[in-house]
């Protein structure tokens, strides 16, 4: 754990912003503050971190917010890192006879926004997100990629509130002590994975993600992409993140490579 404090040390300077949130006052409900308490303990002057961490970027696009709320987004992009240097330092600790392969396959697993909402779900996360007056709030509270965000978010948050040590506590707590982490972990549906060992396999060059189309308003976009190897489109999917696309268009991808194999 002390290399990893040193080595976050260096990427806790997007956390300057700890310095601007402490001694400004928050607006979250006491039943959120009870809430964020219940998970990470006494808030302190950083209350607004966590604010942030629950702002949907609904919030942002509302002509009367506009230019004066801070969504989730550079937390989710801060949460995402920390969370995956703790999963994989997890990961490589707990199995030592797995290769490079097999642990980037399991990091996947663990954090794709299908599982990451799970785990928020778990927590009744949804409840507490701050939306903006236009959203469609049960959509929104409902919605895998805002709560995927939301989540790691979070761990963005407690990460630079409370330091390397408490995000890998929240980590362990509510991913790797899950009812539902084995089960995750045995599932085989990183078809990004798989579908790159059957390029590597055959030869072949690796496969090209490419977004087609991006529909909807800026907080409920929706994202299509293809995947294409050799100039051949292989598969398509359609989903709130980019990532979760790429993922349904190289599943459609294994499933065609199985039929014509088959």
């Amino acid at each position: 754990m002390l290399a990893l404090e040193k080595f976050w040390q260096k990427l806790k300077g997007l956390g300057d912003n700890t310095e601007k949130a402490c001694g400004t006052e928050s607006t979250l409900s006491l039943e959120t503050v009870a809430f964020l308490q219940q998970l990470v303990g006494e808030l302190g002057c950083n209350a607004r971190l966590y604010q942030t961490a629950l702002t949907h970027r609904s919030v942002v696009h509302d002509p009367a917010t506009i230019g004066m709320v801070e969504s989730n987004q550079r937390l989710e992009f801060l949460g995402d890192s920390v969370l995956g240097m703790l999963i994989s330092e997890y990961l490589f600790k707990s199995f030592p006879e797995s290769a490079e392969g097999e642990l980037s396959s399991n990091r996947a697993k663990i954090v794709n926004s299908k599982s990451l909402a799970g785990f928020a779900r778990s927590l009744n996360l949804g409840d507490y997100l701050i939306l903006g007056e236009s959203a469609d709030y049960h959509k929104i509270r409902s919605s895998e990629s805002a709560l995927a965000d939301a989540f790691e978010s979070l761990i963005g948050a407690i990460y630079l509130d409370k330091g390397i040590k408490a995000a890998y506590d929240f980590v362990i707590h509510h991913i790797i002590e899950h009812v539902n982490f084995k089960t995750i972990v045995a599932a085989e549906h990183n078809y990004k994975s798989r579908l790159i060992e059957h390029t590597q396999s055959n030869h072949l060059p690796p496969p090209l993600y490419t977004v087609i189309t991006e529909i909807g308003a800026e907080h409920e976009k929706s994202f299509t992409v293809s995947v294409s190897c050799s100039d051949q489109i292989l598969g398509t999917g359609t989903a709130q993140r980019k990532r979760d696309a790429e993922q349904l268009a190289a599943k459609e991808a294994m499933e065609r490579i199985h039929l014509t194999l088959s």
